[in-house]
């Protein structure tokens, strides 16, 4: 079985059909840059234009870096505030002339991570972090998602979670990664101590560094890098137009 789907991004909006029996894309993906204002407007053209690309007619998944309830936009992380209230699964349907699911772009990851990578097969509670320029979150117990729980928006030490270990401190040079590390780790700390997970899963790009920092994490509950890295965004909303996933 295959479904298209989309991943909207702060710098690119990227998509592509996914088989979703081996969780891998299909074709290779489109990438167009993400449109500035990225307005509700905007940003349909160019899903568009990337479905329009492979010829797709059929099912659509789309990520959007927001909370998104029932297929609306509550929330916009580096897109535009004109999405907040926006009804994005009707507009898109109507758009594309395809019924369409939308959901937040790292539920999309954790269902993916569930589903066909480092948290497949995996009981009891997962949680998925996206260290990037925030910090994104997907709850997932048995395998079923939680949606829309924004951890990265958790007071912490006084300040959000996000501004207090978000992959961009690194990547930009304000902290080196040790230090990074032993912040994250009082983070999913503290996070264990709510919630009791079974194991995290650590996206964004710089859990390509894994093994660099990965001794410094003291949880009780097993801490593993993302596998499906980049993909994930495309393949879960691939997946959770299978399943409506953003209705759980």
């Amino acid at each position: 079985m295959r479904i298209y789907g989309v991943d909207v991004g702060g710098s690119g909006v990227k998509g592509a059909p996914v088989d979703l029996a081996k969780g891998d894309l299909a074709a290779k993906r489109k990438r167009i840059p993400t449109p500035k204002p990225a307005t509700p407007a905007a940003v349909l053209d160019a899903i568009g234009a990337v479905v329009t690309h492979h010829g797709w007619n059929g099912p659509v998944g789309v990520t959007i870096p927001g909370v998104v309830r029932h297929g609306v936009v509550e929330t916009a992380a580096n897109i535009d505030e004109e999405w907040i209230g926006f009804p994005a699964e009707d507009a898109l349907s109507h758009y594309l002339g395809m019924p369409v699911t939308v959901l937040n772009d790292a539920d999309a990851a954790g269902l993916a991570e569930a589903r066909y990578g480092a948290a497949q097969g995996v009981d009891g509670v997962v949680i998925l972090l996206t260290f990037g320029t925030g910090i994104g979150s997907a709850y997932l117990h048995d395998g079923h998602l939680v949606p829309n729980t924004e951890l990265g928006h958790l007071i912490f030490n006084g300040q959000k979670a996000e501004h207090y270990a978000a992959g961009r401190l690194v990547k930009r040079g304000d902290l080196e990664i040790d230090w990074w590390a032993k912040r994250v780790d009082e983070l999913l700390t503290y996070l264990e101590g709510l919630f009791w997970p079974d194991m995290f899963v650590m996206g964004g790009g710089i859990s390509k560094r894994f093994e660099t920092f990965s001794h410094l994490l003291t949880t009780r509950a097993r801490v593993v890098p993302a596998v499906l890295r980049n993909q994930a965004g495309i393949v879960g909303a691939a997946y959770a137009a299978a399943i409506g996933a953003n209705h759980a």
